[in-house]
């Protein structure tokens, strides 16, 4: 299991938005059982990907917690996207 923090520059909302496209259907195809504005759950391929993005310090950006099981790869791949 893996669980990683990230400051980003990015909205929240284009967190998620970057989220859904990399781990949910037409990316590595993982099933969305959970999204809000502020986070999603995905699951397959025996594992999980559960990501959370909240405001930033002074309004700026987002905080982005991520923990998963079994994608700990893209997971990394993600977080430095973002």
């Amino acid at each position: 299991m893996i669980r990683m923090e990230k400051r980003s520059r990015l909205a929240p909302s284009d967190v998620m938005n970057k989220a859904v496209a990399l781990f949910g259907p037409g990316g590595l195809d993982l099933e969305v059982k959970d999204r809000a504005e502020c986070c999603a759950r995905f699951e397959g391929g025996g594992g999980y990907v559960f990501i959370q993005a909240g405001e930033g310090k002074n309004g700026k950006g987002s905080e982005v917690q991520v923990e998963g099981r079994e994608w700990d790869y893209h997971i990394r791949q993600f977080l430095t996207s973002i």
